[in-house]
């Protein structure tokens, strides 16, 4: 059991990675893919909502067949669709083959996105301690893995297509090879105080804590929404802040972002660890809090290098509330752990893909950096919605759906 465990955990990361990769090759490319096709960034602007809609449309769709036919069957076929679509942008001619292609990989990226993360929870469900932030962390390494390939690959010249191409080999390579080491149904740990093969109580017990299950998730899902926004927000518009509010270089501004993308992917190495000494309502509480003061003294610092320390602590925050999230949400029902998910992960992109978008037409009132102050309101929203995470009188009658944390 254990060792069919550690496989599947690794296999796990394999697809996290994978998953970075993927789409962090799409993004190194898309200053080359634009060029080739032709558009303006107001036409790509529209375009890239088309990636937004396909991964959207993948969450909701991939997530009750996650359920049905579980995470093994679901993810392998996912990675390989996605990693097929990669080559789609490459290849594109105008505006129309542009959005056809965003919207299949998003599909697959929304896909692999929801099925990997079902497989993440059944892993921390079987180790029995957190372990998803590590997961989300691979992710980022997977991007910082396509940057650097991308920027060697430009480097020599070579086509968009030949570059996502040569992706997407690896990609069907990558999903086949860490298939077999998923977690099959019989490896996936029972519940420690699972009810004996007899006659059970009636349905609507059953029923009622379902409904107020789908309330809570709900709930995690909104909080997912405000907690992406954020991340979205600092994607988009760190980089911005020093070059356009405080006059610092281009190579100055480009540090805001990396020091935000550094401490969030340190912080999720971290995480897990500090999940499992103070509980997941601590990690997003105090987490949510301590980002919400970082991006007020970066928004609020009039030299460059208080606002890049801002950036940081503001990523170090944000690093450990999603993949709080999602564990929550995936262990609320075992029997829907990929419906739930694709719901938290869904409204979490749709607040990814907002962020950005309701920052740009505030700037038209307001300097850049007072707009920022909106983020910082989300955060403190969640750090005041921590204890949703706190398990209920319904799960704490089935304490096995809750990772164990050391004594």
């Amino acid at each position: 059991m254990e060792r069919h465990l550690r496989a599947g955990r690794l296999a796990t990361f394999a697809y996290f990675v994978l998953n970075g990769y993927l789409m962090g090759m799409w993004i190194v490319h898309i200053p080359s893919v634009e060029h080739r096709v032709g558009v303006g960034h107001a036409v790509f602007g529209w375009l890239l909502l088309l990636l937004g809609a396909g991964a959207f449309a993948g969450m909701q769709a991939v997530g009750p067949l996650t359920d049905r036919f579980g995470a093994r069957a679901v993810v392998p076929l996912s990675a390989a669709a996605c990693s097929a679509a990669v080559v789609l942008p490459g290849l594109a001619v105008d505006a129309w083959t542009l959005g056809a292609a965003l919207l299949v990989l998003g599909l697959g990226n929304g896909c692999l996105d929801v099925g990997m993360n079902a497989h993440a929870i059944q892993v921390e469900r079987g180790y029995r301690r957190p372990v998803m932030s590590a997961f989300h962390a691979a992710f980022s390494i997977g991007g910082v893995l396509a940057a650097l390939t991308g920027a060697r690959t430009l480097g020599w010249g070579w086509s968009p297509a030949a570059t996502l191409g040569g992706a997407a080999v690896f990609g069907l390579a990558a999903a086949a090879l860490a298939a077999p080491a998923l977690l099959r149904p019989e490896h996936v740990r029972p519940p420690a105080t699972a009810p004996p093969a007899a006659p059970t109580t009636p349905a609507a017990p059953t029923a009622g804590a379902r409904r107020g299950t789908s309330r809570r998730v709900w709930l995690l899902a909104a909080l997912a929404l405000m907690i992406m926004l954020c991340e979205g927000v600092a994607n988009d518009w760190s980089a911005l802040h020093l070059r356009n509010v405080l006059d610092a270089p281009a190579s100055t501004a480009a540090l805001a972002y990396g020091a935000f993308a550094t401490a969030m992917t340190a912080g999720r190495l971290l995480a897990d660890r500090v999940a499992a000494r103070v509980g997941p309502v601590a990690v997003l509480r105090y987490g949510a809090s301590a980002a919400a003061l970082g991006l007020a003294a970066a928004a609020a610092s009039p030299w460059v290098p208080p606002a890049i320390a801002g950036w940081a602590v503001f990523g170090a925050g944000l690093s450990g509330c999603v993949p709080q999230l999602f564990s929550a949400a995936g262990h609320a029902d075992q029997g829907a752990a990929g419906a739930n998910v694709s719901r938290v992960a869904g409204l979490g992109y749709l607040g990814m893909l907002a962020g950005p978008a309701v920052i740009g037409p505030m700037t038209g009132v307001l300097p850049l950096n007072l707009t920022f102050f909106l983020p910082v309101a989300c955060c403190a929203v969640a750090a005041c919605a921590a204890g949703v995470l706190r398990p209920s009188r319904e799960r704490s009658a089935h304490p096995e759906t809750e990772p164990v944390r050391p004594a």
